[in-house]
């Protein structure tokens, strides 16, 4: 409408059409629509210093849109208007008007402009509106992760994609800062625990994002034993705070926060060249926070953060607890047939009662402590030599033994049962032949020690005399007490004639002879 009455002014001037339309930046057929109109109206002509009221200019003008603006969508409005108010999106109301409605035929781009206009048509809803929140000093602190590119790794020489951890305190807006490798449960506890000795007290509540680090359901006001992560859920215990986890896709929910890491990464980090050393890096980002970040006039607040927090909110912190605090990581793990469950590529055992059950994993850096149904089950160190951590009383006490699988391992078994069944163990390891013979070893030795030692080395002899190598023969031996029968004396060994050597050689026949001889056989026999 102010320019309407510009148009109004300046043609009251004399300045021609073309030259309103310029100096207004309208096409000339605008002008001339709009010139028309207020002609038509009688508002075109007058004094120049009695321009009409803008009220007078817009009744004067036609509300009708012209024919190009007119929307494909309009015919469709009532449908559009009514998925509108159920919440349904310009992508969704497109979709599903196009595969219910054959011979609907608006573009998504016209839907969606459809959708837009209705929307500034109905004005804002109290949803739209942002309440800023006011906390009390020591009450909130926001958290967040943002990434910062490219960082140079010591330990493995190599470039790493790294992380920015910020926690900002809600009042003072004095924040902590850190770059990491990773978003891992143990780095998430970590870099809290550092934050709160940075600032030397906890906040009453802590606002984070929904992390996998820090809540495995996003689903805000769901926040039970199996939404919020276990490890996170200690850390608020020995530290005293409470977690209030930001709505998924609510970035506004936790706005300090995210202008926190907004103000860090185009503060600091953007002037900066990539690929310098973690170490370096996390050395200046400290500088900066006290000396850039903290002396700055906050544009929220009007103060300098460092100063607010100071003088008001660091007294209002809680108390650091007398303990420090060990990264604790929780996991579900699946027990298997074989009693074991996998950890961080090392593999550890339960009570075999177990098998087929979900573990719940609590590991430290030094140990590991593994609950079923709530209960404490088993416990491990995690520093043992090999992969496999196994408790023998983990395992069936009738199988728990087939587990070793080497022959050193049984003979010793079979040494402490006697010399017979040692001497039987040996004969069969030895002459096994092309077939293992461990599993056979392992059958009879377990059923041996079930029996007086006597009777187990009785058997054994009897076994070695007869040449018995397989389990259920000797364990008739057993059965049939055929172990208190004496063995049968050994058969005598046929006489062998003593090989004499000849002082002087035997007769030989000249060759020429012995072929007469043959000669003369093959003429009788024809």
């Amino acid at each position: 409408m102010h320019r309407l009455q510009e148009l109004v002014r300046l043609h009251r001037l004399g300045t021609g059409a073309r030259e309103v339309a310029r100096l207004l930046g309208m096409s000339p057929n605008t002008e001339r629509d709009y010139r028309s109109a207020l002609a038509a109206a009688a508002l075109l002509l007058g004094p120049v210093d009695e321009l009409p009221a803008l009220e007078v200019l817009k009744s004067a003008i036609p509300t009708a849109l012209p024919p190009q603006q007119v929307s494909d969508t309009d015919a469709w409005g009532e449908d559009v208007k009514r998925l509108l108010r159920k919440g349904v999106g310009p992508r969704a109301i497109y979709d599903h008007l196009r595969t219910a409605r054959p011979e609907f035929g608006p573009s998504y781009a016209s839907v969606k402009r459809f959708c837009a206009r209705e929307r500034r048509a109905d004005g804002p809803s109290s949803a739209d509106v942002s309440i800023p929140v006011d906390t009390a000093a020591g009450e909130v602190a926001q958290v967040d992760f943002g990434y910062v590119g490219k960082v140079y790794d010591p330990d493995n020489h190599t470039l790493r994609k790294a992380w920015v951890f910020v926690m900002v305190l809600g009042h003072s807006r004095h924040q902590y800062a850190h770059v990491v490798f990773d978003q891992k449960a143990e780095t998430w506890q970590r870099l809290h625990a550092q934050a709160f000795a940075y600032f030397g007290g906890v906040p009453e509540t802590i606002v984070p994002d929904n992390l996998k680090a820090a809540v495995v359901r996003l689903a805000f006001g769901h926040v039970g034993d199996d939404g919020l992560h276990r490890g996170y859920r200690e850390l608020a215990r020995h530290y005293g705070f409470l977690v209030d986890p930001a709505p998924p896709r609510d970035p506004e929910k936790k706005g300090k926060v995210e202008a926190g890491v907004k103000y860090v990464c185009t503060n600091f980090f953007a002037p900066r060249d990539e690929g310098e050393d973690i170490h370096v890096l996390n050395r200046a980002l400290m500088t900066w926070i006290r000396d850039v970040a903290g002396q700055r006039i906050h544009g929220t607040t009007g103060c300098k953060p460092i100063e607010v927090f100071d003088v008001e909110e660091r007294v209002e912190l809680k108390p650091l607890p007398p303990l420090g605090w060990s990264p604790v990581t929780w996991k579900s793990a699946k027990i298997h047939k074989d009693c074991h469950f996998v950890f961080k590529d090392r593999i550890y055992s339960v009570p075999w009662e177990h098998v087929g059950k979900t573990a719940w994993v609590k590991a430290t850096a030094d140990s590991l402590v593994v609950y079923v149904d709530d209960v404490r089950v088993a416990e491990h160190s995690r520093k043992g030599p090999g992969q496999r951590a196994t408790n023998e009383s983990h395992l069936p006490a009738d199988r728990r033994d087939y587990r070793h699988r080497g022959h050193a391992y049984w003979k010793g078994r079979a040494r402490l049962l006697g010399p017979d069944v040692a001497a039987w163990a040996d004969d069969a390891f030895e002459n096994a032949g092309a077939v293992s013979p461990l599993r056979c070893v392992q059958q009879v030795l377990t059923m041996l020690e079930g029996y007086p030692k006597d009777r187990a080395n009785a058997a054994a002899r009897r076994a070695m005399h007869f040449a018995i190598r397989t389990y259920r023969e000797i364990k008739k031996i057993l059965v049939e007490a055929l172990d208190f029968q004496a063995l049968p004396d050994p058969l005598p060994l046929p006489p062998t004639e003593p090989v004499v050597t000849p002082t002087t050689p035997r007769f030989a026949r000249p060759t020429s002879q012995l072929l007469a001889s043959i000669h003369k056989v093959s003429h009788d026999v024809h």
